[in-house]
């Protein structure tokens, strides 16, 4: 591993508090190395390090430091706007919105999140969260025989996966669409699972495969000019 590799530090997933997993991951959705936020908050990649990954009480000062630095807020990084609902923030002076190709909107899943399907249970539309994950050309998740969700096979449904940074009130959503089926060959119920980053966050017991191949993907993105890091600042 080379001393970038170890500066750049993927330590979303080793954080030893919420806050550290926030910067970590705030870090790396703007293509910062630690040595680049170090800098900008005058302190040792070292001790960027340990607010990361370690169980450090940053005080105010270098929090509002951090927060700056990382495009956010201190709210944000401390998780004091974690059960208000996304898109709480006023809307930017001037925002553009973008259209999404679908190569950009293909980046955008990556290889799993959370999303929303919609369906029709009991002849009302319904709308549920599910952990998806990404498979060559489908888009899957696992669920319960008997949950909501499982009311997608045999139809064509939607799924909307989103991305909000309310500091700034701007984001992405992507749509979606096409005919959705139950796996029930075990090859390919093999296969999925073997894809799968993560399991459904609501627990074991959901077995069923639900995999929708999309016949159309669309998506947008409100962009907020001045907010990102500069590409000099990037590695």
């Amino acid at each position: 591993m080379t001393e970038r590799e170890q500066d750049s530090g993927s330590g979303a997933a080793r954080s030893g508090s919420d806050l550290g997993r926030r910067a970590a991951l705030r870090r790396e959705q703007l293509g910062l190395t630690r040595a680049h936020v170090a800098a900008r908050v005058a302190a040792s990649p070292g001790y960027l390090r340990y607010v990361e990954e370690g169980a450090a009480e940053p005080g105010i000062g270098f929090l509002l430091r951090l927060a700056g630095a990382l495009d956010t807020t201190v709210d944000e990084l401390v998780g004091g706007t974690t059960e208000l609902p996304a898109g709480f923030g006023a809307a930017a002076a001037h925002p553009e919105v973008l259209v999404l190709s679908p190569a950009d909107c293909r980046e955008k899943l990556s290889t799993h999140g959370v999303g929303r399907v919609a369906v029709t249970v009991d002849d009302a539309p319904a709308v549920f969260p599910v952990n998806y994950t990404v498979a060559g050309e489908l888009v899957a998740y696992r669920t319960d025989p008997e949950a909501g969700p499982a009311a997608a096979a045999g139809h064509e449904v939607a799924l909307e996966v989103d991305h909000l940074d309310d500091a700034f009130s701007q984001g992405w959503s992507v749509l979606v669409v096409g005919p959705a089926n139950a796996v029930t060959d075990a090859h390919e119920v093999r296969r999925l699972a073997d894809h799968a980053h993560t399991g459904p966050w609501v627990g074991d017991g959901r077995e069923l495969w639900i995999a929708i191949r999309p016949t159309r993907i669309t998506g947008r993105r409100i962009r907020v000019m001045g907010t990102h890091a500069s590409p000099e600042a990037r590695p």
